[in-house]
C-alpha cells in the first residue's frame, strides 16, 4: 500500500487561507506537532499565487508533504489529465486529490497521468455538503460514488477521500474498499469536521486503522502561531484516541 503519511492516523491541516504570510504562520504552527505529516492546499492560495509559490512557502518552513486539492480535479476531458499531472509535479506537490465526476474514462486517465508523474493520488467520490447524492436530495447518483471508488481501487489507488461528517457513508465506503482491496490495505482521508458538523472521534471509530482527518477552519480561525498550534494539538489528541 502506498503511504503518503507514515503514521496510521493523523490530522491534515487544510490551509484554506488567503495570503502567503497566513500560510507561513499556519505551517509554523503545525510543523512540529506530533500527528502532523502533511498539509492540504487549494484554490484560495493557488489562484492568486500559483501552486509553485505555495509549495515553496511550505518547503521554506517545513518538511511537510503537500497535497494539492484542485477542487475538483478530474471533471474535464481525459486528455487534460497529463497536463494537470505535469503541472502539479512541476510545482513540487507530493499528491493530488481527484473527484472524478467527469466520467469513467476521465477518471482512469487522470489517475494514470498522476501515477506516471510519481504523484500520490487521493480519490474522492462523495462530498461533505448537504444535498449531494440523490439519496440526500442532491444531483449525484449514489451508485456513481461507489463506482468512482471501485474504478480507483482497480487502477491501483489506495488513498481515498470520504465525507467525515457522514459516518454511515464512511462505513459504507470502508466496507466497499475492504471487499476490493482487503482490510488494512488502503487509507481514508476525511474532511467535514467541526464547522461542518463532523466529530473526529466518531468518524475514527468507523474509518478503520488507517485514516486521516482533514481540518481547516478549526485551526486557521485562531489568531497567531501559538493559538493555532494549541488548536492543532487539541485536534490531534482526538484522533489518537479514535
Amino acid at each position: 500500500m502506498e503511504r503518503l503519511i507514515v503514521q496510521q492516523k493523523s490530522v491534515v491541516p487544510a490551509c484554506d487561507v488567503a495570503t502567503l504570510p497566513k500560510l507561513e504562520g499556519m505551517v509554523l504552527a503545525v510543523r512540529n506537532v506530533p500527528g502532523i505529516e502533511a498539509i492540504k492546499v487549494g484554490l484560495e492560495l493557488v489562484i492568486p499565487y500559483g501552486l509553485a509559490e505555495v509549495v515553496a512557502t511550505v518547503r521554506k518552513n517545513s518538511s511537510l508533504r503537500v497535497i494539492y486539492d484542485h477542487q475538483k480535479g478530474a471533471t474535464d476531458i481525459p486528455e487534460l489529465g497529463s497536463k494537470f499531472a505535469r503541472a502539479v509535479k512541476f510545482a513540487g506537490a507530493d499528491a493530488a486529490i481527484l473527484f472524478p465526476f467527469g466520467g469513467a474514462a476521465t477518471e482512469r486517465e487522470w489517475i494514470s497521468a498522476c501515477q506516471r508523474e510519481g504523484l500520490t493520488v487521493l480519490v474522492g467520490g462523495h462530498m461533505t455538503q448537504k444535498e449531494f447524492l440523490v439519496s440526500e436530495n442532491g444531483f449525484i447518483d449514489d451508485l456513481a460514488s461507489e463506482r468512482i471508488y471501485t474504478i480507483a481501487a482497480e487502477a491501483g489507488v489506495t488513498n481515498f477521500v470520504v465525507p467525515g461528517n457522514k459516518v454511515p457513508f464512511v462505513i459504507k465506503y470502508r466496507q466497499l474498499l475492504e471487499k476490493l482491496l482487503g482490510k488494512g490495505n488502503f487509507t481514508l482521508y476525511a474532511p467535514g469536521f467541526v464547522g461542518q458538523g463532523g466529530v473526529i472521534a466518531d468518524t475514527g471509530k468507523e474509518a478503520g486503522d488507517n485514516w486521516h482527518a482533514i481540518v481547516g477552519s478549526a485551526i486557521y480561525n485562531h489568531d497567531g502561531v501559538e493559538k493555532m498550534r494549541e488548536a492543532t494539538m487539541a485536534l490531534t489528541s482526538q484522533i489518537t484516541v479514535s
